[in-house]
């Protein structure tokens, strides 16, 4: 009998099952997919000599993450990388603002947009040296981060901190007005808000914004050596080097509640599993308490939260092998690893309005990853493995181009997004196109077939916006990973703080699992004395 069971092999439960090995912990970690890392994966099945990530691919909360910094995963195979610039985002009139891990580089981009621009995004990555460290253990530690939050506010008391406050709460197409003058600064803020499901308008985009993009500028977007997946070989081999197991083809169906404590799970062919300490639960909040709970053990208004839970926007995404670099209109453009593709501010946020409306956008913002620049061991020199992926509407109720989709998705439907999306890129890029040897489309349906947290292909864990983060994250009042069942933990990107990796999730739910047991034999002794039972209520106190 394992001392813990986790559910789920991906980057969290696998951070997890780490942490509860090192401090001596027996653990089995079940995972549904035939392979572990849930979507840090890789192959070569799009083209012989040809590697690409299936899901993630650039890691700047990996870089940043004390978590993963404490596994010390280099000691297991794992080495980064890193393309000459982070980010660019290219206009189909030929400027191009660039993000870079030189702030000088970064600062020249945008003075071309419009002079002085360059010092006010200094001034912006000043605030971000003077607070990161503050900010990153806030970031990375369970909610409420009392520590980090204190030192924060001491430290913001008598340096502007309403004002910081109020300018990371603006919506990012505010935010940009307001520091920038010309267009660059502003694209690079937005486009990073885009990376999860936060419009231009939203409140708060600017600060997600302003994160991403000083996460860039400082750690860079790294990618793992050889695929994404060698970081999840390297979480597994440490795992099995300390002794703990994983288990792939193994899903759990069930989990089983005895007098209000998770004491073990049932797998799909029957099997159960039981814990002696704790069950981790590294899935989606919805599966959690929907699936894997009977109702009765979960509070009705939890379950009446979880009609309002809100995911994040829905993912299409294309893979290709090329025969040749990508041929950009612009320079920086051909040295980053990740490039933006909307043509200004303006198509950003019509392509959020289009989400908004449950269409299908007909110039889809696409976020591109050019995997061979960034790690040239990704495929045949002269060659670039390459990715795009563009947002979607869960719920489609037309399409804003005019071919028809109606989110089906059908062999037909993909085939049309994924030229959809390869048009997107030949604005850019003329001639794209005819480079492309071999491409793989996985529509929103497949993402969630190799990953059941990717619900309808939400990458996310959950909106990111403000209304179901903190303490709303993943329902109001439960911004822990502790849940009403005694033993059981959410160490999924569900919790608080969310999507990304970065192994936070994980590791907090860990971390209360063992805090948990810490302290049991005092809460046993307390219940004895009081003569109270698990409920609060009086009970009799045997002689």
């Amino acid at each position: 009998m394992p001392d813990a069971v986790v559910i789920g092999a991906g980057p969290n439960g696998l951070v997890a099952a780490n942490l509860l090995t090192d401090a001596g912990w027996s653990v089995t970690v079940l995972e549904e997919q035939p392979e572990p890392g849930g979507a840090v994966r890789h192959d070569s099945d799009v083209a012989p000599g040809f590697v690409n990530d299936l899901f993630s691919s650039f890691y700047p909360l990996a870089a940043a993450s004390p978590v993963l910094a404490g596994l010390h995963l280099e000691d297991h195979g794992l080495r980064w990388s890193h393309a000459p610039h982070v980010l660019a985002h290219p206009l189909t009139s030929g400027g191009c603002a660039l993000l870079d891990r030189d702030v000088d580089t970064t600062a020249a981009s945008l003075d071309a947009f419009h002079p002085g621009d360059g010092d006010a995004w200094r001034r912006l990555h000043a605030v971000w040296e003077r607070y990161r460290t503050d900010i990153l253990d806030a970031l990375f530690t369970p909610f409420p981060p009392l520590r980090a939050a204190g030192r924060l506010a001491v430290r913001l008391r008598g340096g502007g901190g309403l004002r910081l406050a109020r300018t990371l709460m603006l919506p990012v197409r505010r935010m940009g007005t307001e520091e920038f003058r010309g267009e660059g600064g502003r694209l690079l803020l937005a486009g990073n808000a885009l990376h999860a499901d936060l419009a231009p308008e939203a409140a708060g985009s600017g600060g997600y914004g302003w994160l991403m993009s000083m996460l860039g500028q400082t750690y860079g977007f790294p990618v793992p050596v050889g695929g994404s997946g060698a970081l999840t070989t390297a979480l597994t081999r440490r795992l099995r080097s300390r002794g703990g197991t994983l288990r792939c083809g193994s899903r759990v169906s069930h989990v089983l509640v005895r007098d209000g404590r998770a004491t073990a799970v049932r797998t799909a062919d029957g099997e159960t599993v039981t814990a002696r300490h704790a069950v981790l639960a590294d899935v989606s909040a919805p599966a959690l308490y929907g699936d894997l709970l009977d109702p009765a053990d979960v509070p009705g208004q939890i379950l009446a939260d979880l009609r309002s839970f809100e995911w994040d926007f829905a993912t299409f995404k294309v893979d290709w092998a090329l025969d040749g670099p990508v041929p950009w209109r612009t320079e920086q453009a051909a040295r980053a690893g990740t490039v933006h593709l909307a043509d200004g501010l303006d198509e950003l946020t019509r392509f959020a309005a289009q989400i908004a409306m449950g269409q299908v956008p007909d110039r889809p913002f696409a976020l591109f990853g050019q995997m061979t620049t960034a790690d040239a061991t990704r495929s045949p020199h002269g060659t670039e493995s390459a990715w795009a992926y563009t947002h979607l509407p869960h719920d489609i109720r037309g399409d804003a181009g005019d071919e028809g989709l109606t989110g089906s998705w059908s062999q037909e439907e993909q085939q049309i997004m994924a030229d959809r999306v390869e048009r997107q890129v030949e604005r850019f890029a003329p001639g794209f196109r005819t480079l492309v040897r071999a491409r793989r489309v996985l529509a929103p349906p497949t993402l969630q077939a190799l990953d059941a947290n990717l619900h309808g292909g939400a990458t996310n864990g959950g909106t990111a916006a403000m209304h179901q983060q903190l303490f709303f994250r993943p329902t109001p009042g439960t911004g822990r990973p502790e849940t009403p069942v005694s033993g059981l933990y959410l160490a999924s990107a569900a919790a608080h703080p969310g999507g990304g990796v970065h192994g936070a999730p994980g590791a907090n739910a860990a971390r209360a699992a063992l805090r948990a047991q810490r302290y049991a034999p005092l809460t046993r002794l307390q219940r004895m004395l009081t003569g109270r039972d698990r409920s609060g209520d009086r009970r009799r106190t045997p002689a």
